[in-house]
């Protein structure tokens, strides 16, 4: 009986580099933004003061003013209008 594990599979990418299949992230529920919260007209950023500090990243701003959410460029972490729009000029 062997105690070592065998290599994980891998997978070439675009630059041909090959690298571990990760598992799949878990859905996590959209953030809820009020407009209350929003930095400007329908602007909110990532990440938000309720994240815990660990998982800080540069600042991201994400557009919600069009369909009501959005989504972080750096984290995946998704964002969504809770409430009513704000009224723009």
């Amino acid at each position: 009986m062997s105690f070592w594990r065998e290599a994980p599979p891998t997978m070439a990418t675009e630059s041909n580099d090959p690298i571990t299949i990760a598992e799949p992230r878990r859905q996590t529920a959209p953030v809820d933004v009020t407009a209350a919260e929003l930095q400007g007209h329908g602007v909110t950023f990532c990440p938000n003061p309720r994240m815990p500090l660990w998982s800080n990243h540069p600042r991201v701003f994400i557009d919600l003013s069009k369909d009501g959410q959005g989504k972080c460029s750096y984290c995946g972490t998704r964002y969504r209008l809770a409430g009513e729009r704000p009224s723009g000029h």
